[in-house]
């Protein structure tokens, strides 16, 4: 999980970048408080026009631009992070699809579930037999976007297709999207001129979509780490299980890319205990 690039002095190196970006921004927000945003001031937060990967469907999202929105991973770092009430005051949220609730560390409000195809195989069967099971799960979420990762992979194919399927005889209220295979094949060559060859995570693609969607992103639960970077105190691999990932993914050096567009100000990621609001 964190040693793939250089392990403990690398994770030094990047919780020391994150600091001084925080430190630089804490300096900003004291002339620029007052505005009621969401974010810790314009200055650099940056609007994003069209993205380097490529235009996107028009729907269903068509001209949409929300000023607000939190990109919610799912690792460890999220544990009495009691950021829930911050992720939930952004416009628009992503929430991964877990099956106990975490309100305080990662809220409740979800207008888009990303849907892993493990997840399918794993507690569903692939959708081969019973269905209703998959679609109980489901209900919590009401009619938010179910983004499918058909056109991904071609493995992932057949069984998003069947998880469209099922949504639809069972008269569900979920919107099942998927990604234009044209803009998936952008959004890899993009990151893979940037030197990440592996298969993107969900977290990468969700957060270079929400750069081509909203003003101002702000990423959770990106820490791909086993040691909290500021309490130095041990991680789960994720806020809701510790379940070791498989080695699919460049996790460390999709954050290093990740830190970057922090550092430049192009979005911001919250690693610490996220304030109660004074209201």
């Amino acid at each position: 999980k964190g040693s793939a690039t250089g392990g403990q002095s690398g994770r030094q190196g990047f919780s020391n970048r994150w600091v001084v970006r925080q430190a630089r921004v804490q300096r900003q927000a004291v002339s620029q408080a007052g505005e009621g945003s969401a974010t810790t001031g314009k200055q650099g937060d940056g609007r994003r026009t069209k993205g380097e990967g490529g235009g996107l469907p028009r729907n269903p999202f068509s001209t949409k631009t929300w000023d607000t929105c939190s990109v919610v991973g799912n690792g460890g770092i999220l544990s009495n992070s009691t950021c829930g009430e911050m992720i939930d005051s952004a416009q628009f949220c992503n929430l991964p699809p877990v099956e106990n609730s975490f309100l305080k560390d990662v809220g409740n409000k979800t207008n888009l579930v990303t849907a892993n195809p493990s997840i399918f195989h794993q507690k569903f069967r692939g959708l081969q037999e019973r269905r209703r099971p998959f679609m109980e799960s489901m209900r919590r979420y009401n009619d938010s976007l179910m983004l499918l990762p058909a056109f991904s992979y071609s493995m992932n194919t057949a069984v998003s297709l069947r998880a469209l399927y099922t949504i639809e005889d069972f008269e569900s209220p979920i919107r099942p999207v998927f990604l234009n295979p044209e803009y998936l094949l952008n959004l890899h060559s993009f990151w893979s001129s940037k030197g990440l060859n592996k298969r993107l995570s969900s977290g990468l693609m969700v957060a270079s979509l929400a750069l081509e969607l909203c003003t101002n992103v702000h990423l959770y639960g990106f820490w791909p780490f086993d040691q909290h970077p500021l309490l130095q105190q041990p991680l789960n691999n994720h806020y809701y299980d510790n379940v070791p990932s498989k080695n699919v993914h460049a996790m460390p050096a999709e954050f290093d890319h990740l830190l970057r567009l922090h550092e430049q100000g192009v979005l911001k990621i919250h690693l610490g205990e996220c304030r109660p609001s004074s209201r």
